[in-house]
């Protein structure tokens, strides 16, 4: 979802004047549920850059040079984590996977993608696909999930890949079973299609279906990952699959304009985050699941007519929240608490849902570790009897 709001009704501040003071509003907030570091100042990310890479690498080293070095060190540490033959370094998660699924387009001979209408590329990419790549997508299913292995199965024409995004964020951040994920990439298998992950959060994935990365990544052809939007670095993803592959991935790089002099910034904060984040990602999903118990108790409580927490029981550590106001009064109540009680409960902004509703994506970081359920009711009561009747 964007973060960024219309205006809000009712404040008589304009968009960006409003975006300012959501910032100095989560800025001051004494307690927040998630602080991620692009809201964060320069000073503030150069100094845990500083602090945490004598911890993941040499700083006695070269530095990098189009794409050896640490970028090289960073790579090799993805593809064994993802049980891969080899990953590629890309700066950007859109690039990595247009990349990818030109790549497996040449292989299979086949330009269709199957995938969902919600993921990635089709709703937040400006048509990429087609536009860069030549590809053409088509989707197995509309329903907010995951397609199902009949539906790959029964799919009326032709595709060389199927792309799965784990989890299918603008759903609710939903992942399938493992019994259903097994079956659905042996039934692309069937119709001589390859698997695609996009695996952005796959990192937080792996207390939902009870495996270990590698396995999880073994029924994918290639999986790309995110450096930033779970292990906190600056940004930068990474591309893993069979070695012939990314090789021919790492020539499109260059072609597309991501061989970059010097990224060493960019793979220090990834290779921190992988050694301080991504051990802790269960405790967050643990602690997601006692947040959302505790949100849709203290929305009962407050006696709203209607409010949902999706899914009730997170798969992983982000969610969503649904209530039945307009999106911007909403924000507008977010901020307003933040400067209020100093608790920011809802960081990010409220979009609208339909008529009448309006939706917010909800992230427990290691700050919602500290929030006990009565914490979390306490919070919702503040904000309730703050929305404007």
């Amino acid at each position: 979802m964007s973060d960024t709001a219309n205006g809000t009704a009712g404040s008589g501040e304009t968009p960006e004047q409003l975006r300012e003071r959501r910032w100095v509003a989560w800025r001051g907030a004494r307690r927040a549920l998630w602080r991620p570091g692009f809201r964060s100042t320069v000073g503030e990310l150069l100094t845990r850059l500083t602090d945490g890479a004598p911890d993941v690498y040499d700083l006695d080293l070269p530095v990098d040079m189009y794409g050896d070095g640490i970028v090289e060190t960073l790579e090799e540490r993805v593809a064994r984590l993802l049980g891969k033959e080899s990953a590629a370094f890309f700066p950007s998660g859109t690039m990595a996977q247009q990349v990818a699924l030109r790549c497996w387009a040449g292989r299979t001979g086949n330009t269709t993608v199957a995938m969902h209408p919600l993921s990635h590329p089709e709703v937040h990419e400006r048509h990429s696909l087609s536009t860069l790549g030549g590809l053409r997508t088509v989707h197995p299913t509309r329903e907010p999930r995951m397609p199902s292995a009949d539906e790959v199965h029964d799919l009326d024409e032709p595709f060389g890949a199927l792309f799965l995004e784990l989890p299918l964020r603008e759903a609710g951040f939903v992942l399938p079973s493992w019994e259903e994920l097994v079956a659905v990439t042996d039934a692309a298998r069937g119709r001589d299609a390859v698997v695609h992950v996009d695996g952005a959060r796959l990192w937080e994935c792996a207390t939902h279906f009870g495996r270990p990365l590698d396995e999880i990544a073994a029924l994918a052809d290639s999986v790309y990952v995110s450096f930033y939007k779970s292990l906190g670095g600056f940004g930068g993803a990474a591309l893993a699959g069979p070695k012939t592959l990314v090789d021919e991935a790492k020539a499109w790089r260059h072609r597309y304009g991501g061989q970059i002099l010097q990224q060493f910034p960019t793979a220090l904060s990834a290779l921190i985050g992988l050694e301080k984040e991504l051990p802790r990602l269960p405790e967050y999903v643990a602690h997601a699941r006692v947040v959302a118990a505790a949100l849709r108790e203290g929305f009962a409580g407050a006696g709203l007519p209607w409010a949902r927490v999706h899914p009730e029981e997170p798969h992983t550590h982000q969610f969503q929240v649904w209530l039945p106001y307009e999106a911007d009064a909403l924000t507008l109540t977010a901020v307003l608490q933040a400067e209020e009680t100093g608790v920011l409960l809802f960081p990010q902004v409220w979009n609208r849902g339909g008529p009448g509703l309006a939706l917010t994506e909800v992230t427990v970081g290691a700050p919602g570790l500290e929030w006990t359920a009565d914490d979390v009711r306490a919070a919702v009561t503040e904000f309730v009897a703050r929305i404007p009747h």
